[in-house]
């Protein structure tokens, strides 16, 4: 009787170490996920930086063409105002 239970403490007792050591976090395995999520950071920075810059860009391409554009219109009308207000020549 003695070693009936002795072995069934053996078996439960190796069955739960079993189930330790596999919840047990591999140090390997952090390492390699924390350069995951390192590589994942560094990636999104990137892909901000670069829509911030395309951003930029458009916006400076688009304001020179808006500032072009209201100085043509700006210039003709002064033409127009200038037409209309100079004096006819005297005969």
């Amino acid at each position: 009787m003695n070693a009936k239970k002795l072995m069934w403490t053996g078996v439960l007792a190796f069955s739960l170490g079993g189930l330790v050591n596999a919840q047990t976090p591999d140090p390997n395995q952090n390492t390699q996920s924390d350069q995951g999520v390192k590589s994942d950071m560094k990636d999104a920075g990137h892909d901000t930086a670069q829509a911030a810059k395309k951003t930029g860009h458009k916006v400076k391409k688009g304001t020179k063409k808006a500032t072009h554009k209201v100085a043509k219109k700006t210039e003709q009308g002064a033409q127009k105002v200038e037409d209309k207000t100079a004096t006819p020549p005297q005969p």
